[in-house]
């Protein structure tokens, strides 16, 4: 007879069946078969010389992704997430000043992140589905003279696509660092670091680049560089400690890597197969890919007698877009019902836009006119069996 208290549980003897769906929601996304192969191969060591070579690689790959010559590029072990507080608890000291573009919610985390570590948070807010002029921003950052603009490239929860240029050169007229979060727009519309005066830039795995959550590619220009290693006080976080990081991805010219943390080695092999796939396609082919895709889907849920919730059509984010809910409709029960029917994944609103809105993510290879064909028609077959009240 056994002597331990707490016995094995029932349902881990047991496989679990993992289904299959077309995951159209604002991520993560399908995990090409590709991808998931290359995660698949033999466990290395994460200081191995092919693991190290892997990075490398993973460093060039995003450069291209990013359009960038920053010698300090790298993928933070994490969701975006990390990257995004790899980049605020980097980039800020207590006591700064800090602009945040809140156009959604993941300008109201950032707010939140930047508050937490002490620096002085100063917001513009617009409506959900809006976004901000270059003359509303040149404002602010006369107005609040911070040394970081925290600025959301594509936001999922309002399914906008935020105007760059001019921006990048307004922050450094004002002797600020430009900060972008591209987590669901990367690889899905245009944006160049360099070229649009980009000083730190990340994005996730798990959107355009099909790979497992769990990586976030990130890149500091030398601006941003001179700033953060000559900091007053150390980050926050000794995880996310960029003079660590820039060591382990050996961005510091040093001879030696030294142990920060153990990597997500296979999600390496799968991030490093999703930049292969996006060099083998071609920056401006998947851009120009996402682009008509969407257009397509939008032309279909107008014909349908659908809303889209951001009405500027420039401003529309090809990677997710936003429907607006359909009146006298829970729009629970559409997404369950297009679940269970279907087994495709679509989404309701988030943040500002919770209740207003269906989120339908198109994202690197779910993107596809015959996906669209597919959540149309779920869409057009909830609407004649989900309940409609008359109010």
């Amino acid at each position: 007879m056994s002597s331990l208290s707490v016995l094995p549980v029932e349902c881990l003897l047991q496989p679990f069946p993992v289904p299959q769906r077309l995951m159209l929601g604002p991520g993560p996304s399908n995990v090409p078969a590709r991808i998931a192969a290359a995660g698949a191969q033999p466990m290395l060591g994460h200081l191995h010389t092919e693991t190290i070579e892997i990075m490398n690689q993973i460093k060039s790959g995003i450069q291209y992704a990013f359009q960038t010559r920053n010698r300090v590029t790298l993928a933070v072990s994490g969701p975006g997430h990390a990257a995004m507080e790899c980049a605020i608890f980097n980039s800020l000291e207590p006591g700064e000043s800090v602009l945040i573009a809140v156009n959604g919610i993941w300008g109201e985390r950032a707010a939140e992140i930047a508050e937490r570590i002490g620096a002085k948070v100063n917001t513009v807010v617009t409506s959900a589905g809006g976004y901000f002029t270059n003359e509303e921003i040149e404002q602010a950052l006369d107005k609040y003279r911070p040394v970081v603009f925290f600025l959301t490239h594509g936001e999922s929860s309002t399914g906008v696509v935020h105007p760059i240029d001019g921006i990048g050169d307004l922050c450094h007229k004002y002797n600020c660092l430009f900060l972008v979060d591209s987590v669901a727009a990367l690889g899905g519309t245009p944006i160049c670091m360099d070229e649009q005066g980009i000083d730190i830039m990340y994005t996730g795995s798990q959107k355009v680049l099909n790979a497992p959550p769990g990586t976030a590619p990130i890149s500091f220009s030398e601006r941003a560089c001179q700033k953060i290693f000559n900091r007053r006080t150390k980050p926050i976080s000794y995880f996310l400690d960029l003079s660590w990081l820039a060591n382990y991805w050996g961005c510091d010219d040093k001879p030696v890597r030294v142990y920060h943390h153990t990597g997500p080695v296979s999600s390496f092999y799968g991030l490093r197969e999703s930049l292969a796939i996006l060099a083998e396609t071609g920056l401006e082919n998947s851009w120009k890919r996402h682009k008509e895709v969407a257009e397509y889907f939008h032309k279909g849920l107008e014909e349908m007698g659908l809303k889209l919730f951001v009405q500027d059509k420039k401003a529309r984010l090809p990677t997710v877009t936003t429907i607006v809910a359909p009146p006298g409709y829970d729009w629970r029960e559409i997404t369950g019902y297009i679940m269970k029917t279907y087994n495709i994944e679509i989404s309701g609103g988030l943040g500002p836009s919770a209740g207003m809105v269906l989120r339908v993510g198109l994202m690197g290879c779910n993107s596809s006119k015959a996906n669209v064909d597919k959540v149309l028609e779920a869409l057009a077959e909830a609407l004649k069996h989900c309940h409609k009240s008359r109010v």
